[in-house]
């Protein structure tokens, strides 16, 4: 086999692992058994592994393949169409293979994964969440609320805690949530309860 044959079967490879794994959405297991990662660059990942992290190894099919591709297509073209020693096309393609490699490495770490975070289930809580009513609540009936979880607004069914009705636009605290259902208290009866329970106990007789 001639090094231009060789070139070439790594370059074609390449292609066909890249373009297998694009069009037919190929998962292929990371070739990252006992090798290093990149620590710092990769946060915590959220797609499924959230919990324990997640951080991208530098070696992996991405990268693999996009070695293969230009190592092979630069060390065949140089080959082929250059005057270089056989040493020299081969530093070449390999520092092709690594740029290419690495240039792919910095897209998914920098670009793609640098929004992902660790889950924390204190964000998805929705007990002590601030709300507002959008959809009236009857004397022992539901209505609806919207409020903010997690960054994103969202909205569901909610009752009265105390079974007294809210009117819409009313500000309103989640107290507990059961089989989607928020059970709700006004915001100001909170905050006066508060206030009257930190009279009490410093001693102060509530007016």
């Amino acid at each position: 086999m001639t090094w231009a044959t060789l070139y070439l079967v790594c370059f074609l490879v390449g292609v066909a692992l890249s373009l297998l794994a694009f069009l037919g959405g190929l998962h292929l297991p990371h070739l990252d058994a006992h090798l290093p990662h990149s620590h710092g660059a990769a946060p915590h990942a959220i797609s499924g592994r959230a919990g324990r992290g997640a951080e991208m190894p530098w070696f992996n099919f991405a990268t693999m393949t996009a070695f293969l591709t230009w190592f092979g297509g630069a060390g065949f073209l140089l080959t082929r169409y250059s005057t270089l020693m056989v040493t020299v096309i081969l530093l070449a393609a390999v520092a092709a293979g690594l740029v290419a490699a690495a240039a792919i490495f910095w897209l998914v770490v920098k670009l793609l994964l640098s929004h992902d975070r660790a889950l924390d289930p204190a964000d998805y809580e929705r007990v002590g969440v601030l709300g507002r009513v959008i959809s009236r609540i009857s004397t022992g009936g539901t209505g609806e609320i919207i409020f903010s979880l997690a960054g994103t607004r969202q909205t569901c069914g909610a009752r009265s805690e105390d079974g007294h009705p809210l009117t819409r636009g009313t500000e309103v605290v989640i107290t507990r949530y059961e089989h989607g259902i928020a059970y709700v208290r006004r915001w100001d009866e909170m905050i006066d309860d508060k206030r009257m329970d930190n009279q009490l106990y410093n001693g102060v007789k509530p007016e």
